[in-house]
């Protein structure tokens, strides 16, 4: 069974930064590609960006290119997202998940990620 834990949310101010960690459990962490979605109140969960199982490519929704970046760490098993100049509609919760075995790259949908965690909470404020 593989586990998923984020941490790194908070309260922060618009035009500040947060950065979200995400430890998994098991051997076969580089095997897998990675993907953080987010969830407002109210909303669908939504994808915010995946990267390779190798960390070679990433791929981001168009509302967080170039302020969010993704990044992962196969010797400890950690993905990252470092959020930068956040603004207020970026305020969910976020989850990190790992996509199925073969999942054809970029993986955008949710109902290819076989494990999931907890979610970690971003509040941004105006």
């Amino acid at each position: 069974q593989v586990q998923l834990v984020e941490s790194g949310g908070g309260l922060v101010q618009a035009g500040g930064s947060l950065r979200l960690s995400c430890a998994a459990s098991g051997r076969t962490f580089s095997m897998y590609h990675m993907g953080w979605f987010r969830q407002a109140p109210g909303k669908e969960r939504e994808f915010v960006t995946t990267i390779s199982s190798r960390g070679i490519a990433t791929y981001y929704a168009d509302s967080v290119n170039g302020r969010f970046t993704i990044s992962r760490d196969n010797a400890k098993n950690t993905v990252y997202l470092q959020m930068n100049s956040l603004k207020p509609e970026d305020t969910a919760v976020y989850y990190c998940a790992r996509a199925g075995v073969g999942s054809a790259w970029p993986v955008r949908d949710s109902a290819k990620y076989d494990y999931w965690g907890q979610g970690t909470q971003v509040t941004v404020s105006s």
